[in-house]
């Protein structure tokens, strides 16, 4: 029997904890103004199904591991936050005029992009911190199998539309064709917030 009180306890956590902008906000928002949709849309299916690693490993005891072994959240707290600044070093550099509509990427750009969004994602200190400490906390200590799987059901479907809503809305021509036209700046942006999410989750406690 699943357990509904703990099925709405992690539903009311998990939708504030995604809605929060953070660096999956940001790669899906990049990718999506400056790629196909499709590739956005992989991006995105790359997030979900880390952010259901994430959600698994929490309802499994993820909390209880890094509290036994600090050391281990701590490295992995180190390097996500490395690649999150290289992410975002990687996007000034790399910033430049565009003109025209994105280049046809065919399958690899698609795969490429879905790599993207598992890197992001599991390499996200947020992310991390989320489904150790506030995820794992809303979830009961013990729950059954048919619980267990609403409680997956849920992040998938909740991450699901957030983050294709998102790829949707500004994969928009009007709204691709404004980011062609201050392409430079944007990705500037984009970088340097990227940047700034890894720096302060690499300073904080």
């Amino acid at each position: 029997m699943i357990d509904m009180s703990a099925v709405l306890a992690v539903f009311t956590v998990y939708i504030v904890g995604v809605v929060i902008p953070g660096p999956n906000f940001v790669a899906v928002a990049h990718k999506a103004v400056s790629a196909r949709r499709t590739e956005a849309f992989a991006l995105v299916a790359g997030i979900v199904l880390v952010n259901l690693f994430w959600a698994s490993s929490a309802l499994l005891g993820i909390g209880v591991v890094f509290a036994l072994f600090p050391w281990l959240a701590m490295a992995i707290k180190v390097a996500g936050a490395g690649y999150l600044m290289w992410f975002g070093y990687r996007l000034i550099a790399q910033a430049a005029p565009s003109s025209g509509t994105p280049a046809a990427t065919g399958k690899s750009g698609f795969r490429a992009a879905f790599l993207q969004g598992i890197a992001t994602n599991i390499a996200n200190p947020k992310s991390i911190a989320f489904y150790a400490a506030v995820f794992s906390s809303a979830a009961p200590s013990h729950v059954s199998t048919p619980t267990f799987l609403a409680m997956l059901l849920e992040v998938a479907v909740i991450a699901s539309l957030w983050y294709g809503l998102v790829a949707l809305v500004l994969s928009h021509a009007p709204v691709a064709g404004a980011y062609r036209r201050s392409k430079a700046w944007i990705d500037r942006a984009c970088g340097t917030l990227i940047i700034a999410l890894g720096l302060r989750q690499l300073l904080s406690r």
